[in-house]
């Protein structure tokens, strides 16, 4: 084998374990179990009568890691504010991520569910799939802000960065934050920036697996949203 050969070859087998390996993370964090499980995974352990408040978001929201789900930071603002929580997210769901595999449609569930206020977290899992479904994912998310945008014109968005797991941001989160902060521009909804990096730099801040935040890390998070959401006056 000439040398050009020999370097199209290495060039070919690095491409692949690269995308064996974002496949791998992907799979870990669809599949990854949690504690918080059954009704209080959706409507938060509460008895709030304030604000409907509904979560369009994934593992990071659902709250995975954590050793309930009084311990997310989901549940964590609501019961502050005395907000009433419903949050269907999913573990490895992203905007096109899984979302054939697993035929569930979030935003359909909250539009059913009529919310005051809306957080959009979304678009973590959706790097993994960047490679080969990034105009898929832009298109995906301008749909689901215009579709939840148009069912409840009375609602308030807050639309949160895309979180990430990594101290190293590659460049299929960053783009997919850039679509996701555009798409929020577009519905006039506020946005938070900066959750990418919330939990960067504390290895104690994960859970066992490496992938989701444990209750000291969703702790974190919640003081970090409670501080934005105070800027926006909720």
């Amino acid at each position: 084998m000439s040398r050009t050969g020999r370097i199209v070859t290495i060039a070919i087998v690095v491409v692949v374990l690269l995308v064996v390996g974002a496949i791998a993370v992907s799979a870990r964090l669809a599949n990854q179990g949690s504690a918080v499980t059954g009704s209080d995974a959706t409507t938060g352990t509460g008895t709030a009568t304030g604000e409907r408040v509904a979560f369009y978001g994934d593992s990071y929201t659902l709250g995975t890691g954590a050793s309930s789900a009084d311990r997310r930071w989901s549940t964590v603002i609501c019961a502050e504010r005395g907000w009433q929580e419903f949050n269907p997210s999913v573990n490895g769901l992203g905007f096109v991520n899984n979302r054939d595999a697993f035929g569930v449609d979030e935003p359909a569930l909250i539009i059913a569910d009529q919310p005051d206020i809306v957080f959009i977290t979304m678009g973590l899992n959706d790097a993994f799939s960047y490679d080969r479904a990034a105009d898929e994912i832009h298109d995906a998310i301008d749909a689901d802000f215009a579709q939840l945008k148009s069912a409840l014109p009375d609602a308030r968005f807050i639309v949160v960065e895309p979180f990430w797991y990594l101290d190293d941001r590659p460049e299929s989160i960053l783009t997919v934050i850039d679509w996701v902060k555009a798409a929020a521009a577009d519905i006039d909804a506020d946005y938070i920036p900066g959750a990418s990096t919330w939990i960067a730099g504390h290895p104690e801040w994960m859970a066992a697996d490496g992938l989701h935040p444990n209750d000291a890390g969703y702790a974190a998070m919640a003081v970090r949203m409670d501080a934005e959401l105070k800027k926006l006056d909720l």
